[in-house]
């Protein structure tokens, strides 16, 4: 039996303009946008939509990404189409609780801006960094760092794109012995921290606290976690899952392996980029892949 699964983008997908033609042709995509100004005191619509500097601050860019998100399903449930699981990279992964029905909108948006000043407040500007390491087997790059303090894989993206995260001068130590070890490519990536690696344990434990007063319930239909590749139907398992997901390595590729293995053979990445779609692809080039970002888009299907 065909399975579909959704998917959302993480942060480095934003972009000015994202969500426009939903804000300006659905009411209800519309009220996601208010909703968000409202309870985040701010314009949201003028931040996603007017060019700034604020759309690429992490504390910004999150709340950002994920009213967009939650906008678009708005949309894209009066279609017709459904999923029958979803997953999101990294910060996407709130949208697809929230499309569960493990939390509100409202808690949502609330706690990526938590999310997102924990880990803009984590660790100094400057001290991090990331870099991207293409055309190599993971057990080659695993390998190389283990010995390297302060370096973690932060994502394991597609087949021949796994991406390191830590300290600065950690990962460029990291960078040189990939190199010798034999990997094609590693590019540093332009961030403003080491996201998902040991240096943000701390962000976690305080977005633990802070999660402690949001209200979960069970997932009204799986969905995958980053954390662990695998599939989440319990309450207590998303919310720790969370708090593990911010210092922890983003197994997408293994998720997907994971759906795949599940009978899902469509994809629909709904958000900002076409990321996802390259990575599936990647994964498996005989699935099919949808990519919504604009109301055009939806309005091919």
């Amino acid at each position: 039996m065909s399975k579909t699964a959704f998917l959302f983008p993480g942060q480095g997908a934003q972009k000015c303009g994202m969500g426009k033609s939903f804000y300006d042709s659905d009411s209800d995509s519309r009220a996601v946008f208010d909703m968000a100004s409202d309870v985040l005191h701010m314009d949201m619509a003028a931040l996603c939509f007017e060019e700034n500097d604020r759309l690429n601050l992490t504390e910004y860019t999150q709340p950002a990404m994920v009213t967009t998100g939650i906008a678009m399903l708005k949309a894209v449930g009066k279609t017709g189409l459904r999923a029958d699981v979803c997953a999101g990279l990294s910060l996407g992964e709130y949208e697809a609780l929230c499309l569960t029905g493990v939390f509100s909108a409202e808690d949502a948006v609330l706690t990526v801006r938590e999310r997102g000043k924990l880990m803009a407040e984590a660790v100094p500007a400057g001290v991090g960094g990331m870099a991207a390491v293409l055309g190599t087997e993971a057990k080659l790059i695993e390998d190389t760092i283990r010995e390297i303090p302060e370096v973690w894989i932060a994502n394991y993206n597609c087949p021949g794109q796994i991406v390191i995260s830590g300290r600065r001068e950690a990962v460029q130590k990291a960078s040189e012995a990939l190199r010798e070890a034999g990997a094609k490519r590693v590019i540093p990536l332009n961030v403003s921290g080491p996201f998902h690696s040991g240096m943000l344990s701390g962000a976690g434990e305080k977005l633990a606290a802070y999660l402690e007063h949001v209200s979960f319930s069970d997932p009204s239909f799986p969905y995958v976690a980053n954390y662990t590749g695998e599939y989440v139907t319990r309450a207590s398992e998303a919310r720790e899952l969370l708090v593990k997901q911010v210092s922890g390595s983003v197994r997408f590729e293994q998720s997907i392996r994971t759906m795949i293995a599940d009978g899902v053979d469509r994809f629909v990445e709904i958000g900002p980029g076409k990321t996802l779609t390259g990575f599936v692809k990647k994964i498996d080039r005989s699935l099919s892949v949808i990519n919504i970002e604009t109301m055009e888009d939806l309005s091919k299907l």
